[in-house]
């Protein structure tokens, strides 16, 4: 079993350890868990990871409950049966089935998963970024999955349904060390109905508009406006600059009090910042696919080697995973032989 310290780092070193103990078969036990945070321990949100990767396991778990500290998870055989979960708040869905994706490696079936919760929320990727940032990058190393957003949910009441078929996947190896030209940008605008009158999700996307030409950025513009029933209003916008085959996401979320066109514009600042450089993804994806690098093999350039990549890596070598990085000017590659 391997001994993990979950003190240095969120939630993320637990979807970590969970990913692979499912792809690799091995057990982990993981002493506190999110210790540096103001309120430690499982928050709902990490139990339903918990559950959702001890269903498809079969597994055997010891401590997921929500404020636990310290978790025992051994795996048993991988089980292709549909799983649902409700996070029960607007905990994130999207991260619930993040935890999930790198199983396609071992599976021999497809596989399906629900998640009742916060499709839209803060401090996690929008259902938007999953479904046209990372499903399409995922496809170009070989890794296929559908994501469905049957009803909306944003903070505080939740409330939504995120729908994800995951299928087997053998993936070639990664190669993320340039940028391609930026061929257009698109930009997916949803806010709940209630919100539909004052034009919320259009104004969102003016907002997009006008920051992108006062960046000087001449590229093609797509955009999608979605008016959505929900349980509580809210907004997200997401942006997805296509460079070639590579795609690049950035996204902010409405909050009371701020203008809908400087909602677009926040996600128009990440956007800058990322085109400015020579990155090949952003730095929310580049964190995201360390897992990946490792399963799959190959290189990936992130930005820099912050205490999160540390601390991610970490958990990665724990479970055998032979997974260097080398410093650069601007950054580090991350590689990993298959």
């Amino acid at each position: 079993m391997h001994r993990l310290d979950g003190s240095a780092g969120g939630g993320q070193l637990l979807r970590t350890a969970l990913s692979l103990s499912l792809v690799t078969g091995e057990s982990f036990e993981m002493a506190n868990i999110r210790g540096n945070r103001s309120t430690p321990g499982l928050k709902a949100q990490h139990v339903a990871c918990v559950s959702v990767a001890a269903s498809v396991a079969n597994a055997d778990v010891d401590g997921g409950d929500e404020g636990a500290s310290t978790l025992q998870f051994d795996p048993g055989a991988l089980s292709s049966d549909p799983v649902s979960v409700s996070v029960g708040t607007a905990g994130s869905a999207t991260l619930v089935s993040e935890t999930l994706l790198p199983v396609a490696v071992a599976l021999d079936d497809p596989l399906t998963l629900t998640v009742t919760g916060g499709t839209d929320v803060r401090w996690s990727p929008p259902a938007d970024y999953l479904r046209y940032v990372k499903r399409p990058l995922c496809a170009t190393f070989g890794v296929s999955f559908d994501v469905e957003v049957l009803r909306r949910g944003f903070y505080p009441a939740g409330g939504g349904r995120l729908g994800v078929r995951l299928a087997p996947a053998d993936p070639t190896p990664i190669d993320l060390l340039d940028r391609p030209p930026l061929d257009n940008v698109d930009v997916y605008s949803v806010a709940s109905e209630s919100l539909a009158d004052a034009s919320v999700a259009d104004r969102q996307v003016e907002g997009v508009r006008d920051a992108l030409s006062g960046a000087g950025v001449e590229t093609p513009i797509r955009a999608s406006v979605t008016y959505a029933e929900s349980a509580s209003p809210g907004t997200a916008v997401v942006l997805a600059a296509h460079c070639g085959d590579v795609v690049a996401g950035f996204d902010a979320y409405g909050e009371r009090g701020v203008p809908a066109e400087d909602v677009g514009a926040q996600a128009v600042d990440a956007f800058a910042d990322w085109y400015r450089s020579d990155a090949p993804v952003d730095r929310h994806m580049a964190d995201q696919l360390l897992v990946w690098v490792a399963v799959a093999g190959g290189r990936l350039r992130i930005p820099a080697v912050t205490e999160h990549v540390r601390t991610n890596l970490d958990v990665i070598r724990a479970f055998g995973y032979d997974i260097e990085v080398r410093e650069t000017d601007g950054g580090a590659v991350v590689e990993c032989e298959r």
